[in-house]
């Protein structure tokens, strides 16, 4: 490997040796304005020595002659005293751009300025090879460009033409060599824009937002003689307001057809202000050609309505009109830009129609008018402006210029109220509670109902005055309005929408309401109020007329609905694991045909909170609220008002006092909701026992109280039995009649509250693992009858903290043989530490730093015997010193 890197060292540094110096400037000649600023760069590349490099200008009018030292980047006292003012004036300058790259500029350039340029760096190569020096020509020509602007009208009415003349003219010093161009500028709040922009090249550049307006047509060119040149805008707009100004420019295509601006001139021509339409669009309407301001118009049913709208604006003849008549804010009628009248068909308004009567008159006509064709009637006028329109061809895009709406004309049709009689009767009378009752609302005499009118209808209640109160205000029960939609009270609505309570048209003028089962406070006075409607002149029905009917009384005798409960008891317990039976009877009074009933088993131990246990709905469905016992639970329906609630295998957990709550529910038909009726307790039935089983403690101990991380930690919680035993009264005879469910939690900190589960193992062996932020493992290991053990295995930092068992026994009961749950115990706590081996964590990464240092130190002193064995200089010639630089000839 190591003959190949130095084959590839030996060859970069040969290529470098072999590289020879290029110094170029800007390609030329360059043509330039007299009085404008002038920069020429210089660069040089491929050469020895330092990296900055030094540069110097020199200067001859025909390229033969003498040159004259004009600036040096190195020494200052480098100019000839032709040059020496305009340098130390700052007028003649030179700028290092890079340590290769500088670059000399001339800030007002003069007529005598002309001639060829040299650029020259000093020599800093070992061997002399390359090109050291590169000169360009310099054109100087007199400032002749003139620009000329016309002033345009300082005032445009929206949507006329505006025309920018303007010219632009030079001497022709060199007429094949300079182009002119001519360009349009408007400045508003905004800043400056460009809108059109001609030459060099006699190509057309427009600005962003005149881009669309010049494919469009609607910006236009038209050259003129002597290089004038008009500019138009077609239809201006709000937006076309500013300063506009006039930009002459001067241009020479240099080398690699790059076209540079040597001159610019550029003149304000003036400030335009456009008037938008809508400051001089007025819209009024009346009732006659005379009248002069709003009026009120009385008709009667069968006229025929008249409405003049009279458009005027300063610039009408630009403007394409949109006509619309409103009457109370909706569209009766329309025409449109083209003349196409278009009416609303929704209107339920009488036969109108629209025509222009002039060249800003539009007339509206409606016959037969009735009440519909009352209300407020305005003119609303939309002015349109085209835009795009090719001149001489197609047609372009339409823009809403100014919107207004006329002064409001009230027209007015006299019409006679609707009149009807009200009866309320009631159909059918309840003589208890939950029987239905219907009352029927009859119209007659219906007289000056309107055509299209209808009746509606509200029901409303008003309740019984107590002994110490006064009737209460009346309550709306519900409503159907001309549309037969229905409305509700709050406190209605559940019974509307369970059907209970209905509203119903049953003929025209026939109204009822229906209570399918009576509730007591249904008893009070029921009132009917029948509206008639009509159609608006927005095609909306209004209400036209309202009566209302005497109030009705509705009593019949009150007797509550009561359900009555009575416990008793099937199969009583006397030892823990045998099985409770109880039953439930209800017996009910004052309730429907439809009864079904929801019962609920509750109990509670002491001054313990009330405990659910299971339900029964009344479709039958059965709820347990503790899954677990799911399979131990039985609640059943065992005849028409009995139910049977049975618990296998009690535990001492279940002791207390059972009890059923049964709620009874009613509905008038067998596919309608259930709703309730009333509600009662059975009495208490007791389950108590005395169970002389064993007594337990727990204890945890451990082997060490601290390990290192990657060891494993073990902890054992020891049960201890104490008392009679499962089976024959001794504390050894414990194998096969004793289980425990063992379960180890985790605190973080020293007397924390709140613990977190690490493992557990049930009775049955089965081993659960909780999910931990750690990356140890753990298990649980039987090691005896009466010991589980903890196994860390991996323990990391955050496995420190306190540990503690809890342990829930389960032991054969010495009388019934069944198995019995006894309560939980928990030990206490122990602390585990996980060590932190700080030399163990650090001595790794020590030794590979100071391997990696070592490697690359010796790799440092190799490459340099290297670099200084092969790389070899030509001493045959001395570099000139940077204190005192010599002519290239003399090196």
């Amino acid at each position: 490997m190591e003959p190949g890197f130095l084959a590839l060292a030996f060859g970069l540094l040969f290529i470098g040796g072999c590289s020879a110096r290029v110094v170029t400037v800007s390609p030329g000649p360059l043509i330039r304005v007299e009085g404008q600023p002038v920069s020429i760069r210089c660069d040089v590349n491929d050469y020895g020595g330092p990296s900055e490099q030094d540069f110097d200008w020199e200067m001859s009018r025909d390229g033969n002659e003498p040159r004259s030292r004009i600036i040096s980047t190195f020494e200052s006292s480098f100019s000839d005293p032709s040059f020496s003012r305009r340098v130390a004036s700052g007028d003649i300058s030179v700028v290092r751009l890079q340590d290769n790259e500088a670059e000399l500029k001339i800030g007002e350039v003069k007529l005598t300025d002309s001639g060829f340029y040299l650029c020259r760096t000093p020599s800093t190569d070992p061997t002399t090879s390359g090109n050291y020096d590169a000169q360009v020509q310099l054109r100087v020509i007199p400032n002749t460009l003139k620009v000329t602007p016309q002033t345009p009208p300082p005032v445009v009415q929206e949507g006329h033409d505006l025309t920018l003349s303007c010219s632009a003219t030079r001497e022709l010093t060199f007429p094949s060599l300079t182009y002119l161009s001519i360009a349009w500028l408007v400045k508003t709040s905004g800043g400056s824009e460009e809108i059109l922009t001609f030459g060099p090249q006699g190509d057309v550049v427009t600005g962003p937002r005149f881009t669309r307006r010049y494919l469009d047509g609607d910006l236009r060119l038209v050259p003129g003689r002597n290089g004038a040149f008009e500019l138009v805008i077609s239809r201006v707009t709000a937006s076309d307001e500013g300063t506009y100004a006039c930009t002459g420019a001067e241009w020479t295509s240099e080398s690699g057809g790059k076209w540079t601006k040597i001159v610019e001139s550029s003149k304000e021509m003036g400030a335009v202000s456009v008037t938008p339409t809508n400051r001089s669009l007025n819209v009024k309407a009346s009732s006659s050609p005379s009248s002069q301001s709003s009026t009120s118009l009385l008709l009667s049913p069968g006229n025929t309505l008249t409405l003049l709208c009279h458009v005027s604006a300063d610039n009408l003849d630009v403007l394409s009109l949109e006509v619309t008549w409103l009457a109370d804010d909706g569209e009766i009628i329309t025409v449109n830009r083209s003349g196409v009248v278009n009416a609303n068909s929704v209107s339920k308004r009488g036969e109108a129609s629209l025509e222009k009567t002039g060249d800003s008159d539009y007339r509206l006509a409606v016959r037969g008018v009735s009440s519909r064709d009352g209300g407020v009637y305005t003119c609303r006028v939309q002015a349109f402006i085209e835009e795009g329109r090719v001149t001489g061809g197609g047609a372009g895009r339409w823009h809403m210029v100014a919107e207004k709406t006329s002064n409001p004309v009230t027209v007015k049709v006299s019409e006679i109220k609707p009149n009807f009689t009200l009866t309320l009767e009631a159909a059918t009378k309840p003589q208890k509670t939950g029987e239905p009752i219907e009352l029927s609302c009859d119209v007659t005499n219906i007289s000056q109902l309107p055509p299209g009118g209808r009746l509606g209808v509200s029901w409303e209640y008003i309740s019984l005055p107590d002994k110490v109160t006064n009737a209460s205000p009346p309550k709306l029960i519900g409503s159907l309005d001309a549309n037969g939609n229905l409305e509700s009270n709050s406190a209605y609505k559940d019974r509307l929408d369970s059907g209970v309570l209905v509203l119903s048209r049953v003929q025209p003028n026939t109204f009822k309401l229906r209570f399918l089962r009576t509730q007591k406070i249904d008893m009070g006075q029921y009132v009917c109020t029948v509206s008639a409607w009509s159609v608006s002149s927005q095609g909306k029905m209004v209400n036209a007329a309202e009566y209302k009917s005497s109030p009705l009384t509705v009593l019949w005798d009150t007797k509550s609905p009561t359900v009555k409960v009575a416990a008793k008891t099937i199969r009583s317990v006397s030892v823990g694991g045998a099985t409770f039976e109880m039953t439930c009877s209800a017996i009910t009074e004052n309730i429907g045909d439809w009864i079904g009933f929801a019962v609920q088993i509750q109990s509670q131990s002491g001054t313990e909170a009330i405990k659910p246990i299971m339900s029964l709905s009344p479709d039958n469905v059965v709820q347990v609220t503790d899954p677990s016992r799911r399979d131990s639970l039985v609640l059943a329906k065992t005849g028409a008002m009995e139910f049977n609630f049975r618990l296998e295998g009690v535990q001492p957990s279940d002791k207390g006092n059972y009890w059923c709550d049964v709620t009874a529910f009613t509905k008038q038909q067998p596919d309608q909701s259930w709703t309730t009726a009333a509600t009662g307790n059975s009495n208490r039935i007791t389950i108590n026992f005395q169970e002389n089983g064993p007594s337990f403690s727990v204890e945890t101990r451990y082997d060490t109280s601290s390990v290192y991380p990657w060891e494993t930690a073990k902890m054992e919680c020891s049960v201890r039995v104490s008392g009679s035993s499962p089976k024959s009264g001794g504390t050894n005879s414990q194998t096969e009649e004793l289980a425990y469910e063992v379960r180890w939690f985790f605190t973080r900190l020293r007397g924390e509250q709140s613990t977190s589960p690490v493992v557990s193992v049930d009775r049955f062996g089965v081993v659960t693992k909780s999910n931990r932020n750690s990356s140890s493992d753990v298990s649980i290991e039987r090691k005896d009858a009466n010991t589980y053990v903890l196994y860390i295995f991996g323990t990391q930092d955050s496995d420190s903290g306190e540990y503690h068992c809890m342990v829930t026994p389960w032991y054969k009961s010495t009388s019934s043989g069944l198995w019995t749950q006894d309560k939980d115990y928990t030990s206490g706590k122990v602390f585990l530490s996980v060590k932190i081996a700080v030399w163990d964590s650090l001595k790794l990464p020590l030794l590979y730093g100071a391997s990696a240092s070592l490697g690359v130190g010796v790799f440092s002193l190799l490459l340099g015997l290297i670099c200084a064995r092969c790389c070899c200089r030509n001493t045959a010639h001395t570099p000139r010193s940077r204190t005192k630089l010599m002519d290239l000839e003399m090196d």
